[in-house]
């Protein structure tokens, strides 16, 4: 057990879940706002040996230095790789601190997102249709950039819709062989698909001027990562033609000062975060404690 676990941020746990948080710790303390600096971090997390945030806050190496009883420090987030994460991993692990995170919690929301998006384009609901009348997404070639776990989910739901899909990823995949999915070079895909829906990791850039060049002209481009996928100046330059692009976060697209471009749709929220996400990522949360007091 933990003498004090503190949440710097608010962290989306549901009550029950709060609650729970003090099998693990004699004392917890949640904080109901996001801190403003690293100052204000360093006084929350204070004594703290265990502290968990959530995306919209840091721990860094400059923050660990205050703070040398933290032992356990609990991503209440997607946790893909210490060149994404927003906690210092490696320097976590050189001073033997235990850095844990989560994935998979909020896909659903994502998938469901995408594709009322590109119903309505299509269609044209509230929107002129697409192509200039009503088209379905049956046979429509669609490329997924990152067939990940939440690439997968989307490719997969829009597989069912009958549309013809394709990838690029690292390397091919057998399941997506399996399930009729093409593997193709990144300028092959750009330049095969209709919709191109980028799945990447935060700050993983795969669209460059050569890329938006193979891309091309009246396409419809999908960005589900929490950060752009592309280099901005190409991006402004390819969506001033007759494209379109669509983001849930501003994160997403990069800015609020692409907000009122005419040709990009921006939710400015989280798709994801959702009730049952919510769920889910406290199960996963818990679930991380629970392994590491095992």
């Amino acid at each position: 057990m933990f003498a004090k676990l503190v949440a710097i941020e608010p962290v989306s746990l549901i009550p029950s879940a709060e609650q729970a948080l003090h099998h693990y710790a004699r004392e917890v303390v949640l904080y109901p706002d996001i801190p403003r600096d690293n100052a204000e971090i360093v006084r929350r997390i204070g004594d703290a040996d265990a502290v968990l945030l959530s995306y919209t806050s840091a721990i860094d190496r400059t923050v660990m230095e205050q703070c040398p009883a933290i032992k356990y420090i609990g991503m209440c987030c997607s946790l893909y790789s210490p060149e994404s994460a927003n906690v210092d991993i490696r320097y976590a692990r050189e001073r033997g601190i235990t850095v844990t995170g989560i994935r998979d919690y909020g896909d659903e929301g994502v998938v469901e997102y995408v594709i009322s998006e590109l119903v309505r384009c299509l269609h044209g609901f509230g929107q002129p249709a697409w192509n200039g009348e009503p088209q379905e997404i049956t046979g429509l070639k669609v490329g997924i950039i990152g067939l990940g776990k939440s690439g997968g989910m989307i490719a997969d739901a829009l597989k069912f819709f009958d549309a013809d899909i394709a990838y690029f990823a690292r390397s091919e995949k057998a399941d997506a062989r399996a399930k009729g999915y093409t593997f193709r070079p990144l300028d092959e895909l750009l330049a095969e698909s209709e919709v191109v829906c980028c799945c990447l990791n935060k700050n993983t850039v795969l669209l460059h001027e050569n890329e938006f060049k193979a891309l091309g002209n009246h396409k419809i481009l999908f960005n589900t990562g929490l950060s752009p996928a592309w280099d901005e100046t190409p991006f402004l330059k390819w969506i001033a033609g007759d494209n379109r692009c669509f983001c849930d976060t501003v994160g997403a697209l990069g800015g609020t000062h692409l907000l009122d471009h005419p040709h990009i749709h921006c939710m400015q929220v989280s798709t994801g975060r959702t009730r049952q996400a919510f769920v889910r990522l406290s199960e996963k949360v818990l679930a991380n404690l629970s392994e590491y007091n095992r």
